[in-house]
């Protein structure tokens, strides 16, 4: 399990790490530019041209030491200085180096140590310019904690951002990096170790297969249907049986006893000559441990008063997906905060826009704080989908990294769901299930993705990687 911070989390650590452990700012940074060195010698020969690029704040002086102690190890390093004021401690870095300053961005390899993490402003100007000169160098490119352009807290390009091959984070990671365009931005991600100490709690997470093997326990050999519980899924209409087809086959696959789905007579008859385990009912099952509703069901006000009756009939966890949230959106959220059971809401950012009110660019720019935000307000656990998945309940959170493209297409909602609301109804609490299911839908989608490619794998070779999938995890795990 890997900690992620959010820039404000980071600077507190900082400052805690200074101001009350009492190791100078001086000797972090000296930490840090060694460190930066390390990853640049570790891919650099003798011949190769280096060419450091620092900015005014404090990443530049990271930069500066880089710069410095690859002189004294005897590589060819050069330096390209951009911006203006320097701030205290890049000032005293950059007096102490005696290189050669280029007057043009390229070389075999770039060291960007252009921006840190408070970067919230769109780059614009030379830096622009700089930072484009990088990307089009065809150098090998290291970034400096972050890669610069790059948006810490939701890893969104602030109008170009460097594309590096590799970045060496100080500290702890940040939570960009799992976020937007983090993943394609950072390359391969160093974490470096200079003694920056935490002082609180909070943190996001993000999950790897040891983790996720923990949420399949061993079952026991003396068992039986009711012991790994009933996922009842309210899924499907005439325009879309698909998705409840989808919903039904990933739920069959968690592991739980029963899947109940109360469907359309002509959603049935989708389901049960390929899928003749699943049990029909025209009537919700309340007893059930877990209920997923709305995938394929189209938005109405009918299907927001069921919403609204089984949040205040039902005691297990309900699992709101698809059309549900779009019903929430178009006839009332509110609804949320009067219930008796757990819920959890799986939208995308579009979906979580409507629901929350938000701008689309403001849930970009943090994630994890509007999720968080919106989880504690009205007391349910929150799945923003996207290229990083930020699972909360407002105080715990996960963000899921594993997946690709190939979940980029119809279906995989649906499968998310129906996996999440087996995953539940077998024991999981709602962020563990929701976890579960995001990470396994993920590894499965990488799987498909290596035997057809990301641009033709459909919904249905995602799901039959699922027990593969499991599977591998359990194993390595």
């Amino acid at each position: 399990m890997q900690k992620l911070l959010s820039v404000a989390q980071m600077r507190a650590a900082d400052d805690y790490t200074i101001n009350t452990l009492k190791i100078p700012s001086e000797e972090l940074m000296r930490r840090a530019g060694l460190s930066i060195a390390d990853e640049v010698a570790a891919v650099a020969s003798a011949e190769s041209e280096i060419l450091v690029v620092c900015g005014s704040g404090n990443n530049g002086g990271d930069g500066y030491v880089c710069a410095c102690e690859l002189l004294k190890r005897g590589f060819r390093a050069a330096v390209y200085a951009c911006g203006g004021r320097l701030s205290a401690d890049c000032e005293r870095e950059k007096a102490e180096f005696g290189g050669t300053y280029a007057q043009t961005i390229g070389g075999d390899i770039i060291v960007d140590c252009i921006f840190g993490t408070g970067l919230s402003r769109e780059v614009t100007g030379e830096y622009a310019d700089v930072i484009n000169a990088i990307n089009a160098s065809g150098a090998y490119v290291i970034s400096a904690d972050i890669p610069s352009g790059m948006s810490g807290d939701g890893g969104v390009k602030l109008g170009t951002a460097v594309r590096a091959d590799k970045t060496v984070t100080i500290g702890e990671l940040k939570t960009g990096f799992a976020l937007g365009d983090g993943y394609d931005l950072c390359g391969a991600v160093v974490k470096k170790d200079i003694g920056i100490c935490l002082n609180e709690g909070g943190y996001a997470c993000m999950y790897g297969d040891e983790d996720i093997a923990k949420l399949f326990p061993p079952r026991p050999r003396n068992s039986h249907k009711g012991t790994f519980g009933t996922a009842t899924l309210i899924c499907g209409s005439r325009q879309y049986t698909g998705s409840a087809v989808l919903a039904v086959a990933a739920a069959l696959r968690s592991g739980c006893g029963y899947v109940k789905a109360v469907c359309p007579d002509e959603v049935k008859a989708a389901i049960a000559p390929n899928y003749p385990q699943t049990v029909f009912s025209v009537q919700r099952d309340l007893s059930s441990r877990a209920i997923a509703i709305g995938m394929g069901c189209g938005a109405s006000q009918s299907l927001h008063g069921d919403i609204e009756s089984l949040l205040k009939e039902y005691s297990g966890t309900l699992i709101i997906d698809a059309d549900g949230l779009n019903s929430l959106a178009q006839y009332g959220v509110e609804i949320l905060k009067n219930k008796k059971c757990g819920v959890v809401l799986t939208p995308h950012v579009k979906e979580f826009s409507r629901i929350s009110g938000r701008s689309i660019a403001e849930i970009l720019a943090n994630p994890v704080s509007v999720a968080k935000q919106f989880a504690a307000e009205y007391g349910v656990t929150v799945v923003l989908k996207s290229a990083g998945t930020v699972i909360t309940d407002g105080q715990n959170t996960v963000i899921n990294t594993r997946g690709c493209s190939a979940l980029a297409k119809a279906g995989s909602g649906d499968m998310l769901a129906g996996f999440m609301c087996g995953s539940v109804a077998r024991g999981l609490s709602p962020i563990e299930g929701a976890a579960c299911a995001a990470y396994i839908l993920g590894a499965a989608s990488e799987l498909a993705a290596g035997e057809c490619s990301e641009y033709c794998v459909t919904a249905a070779e995602v799901l039959a990687k699922i027990p593969a999938a499991v599977k591998n995890i359990i194993v390595q795990g």
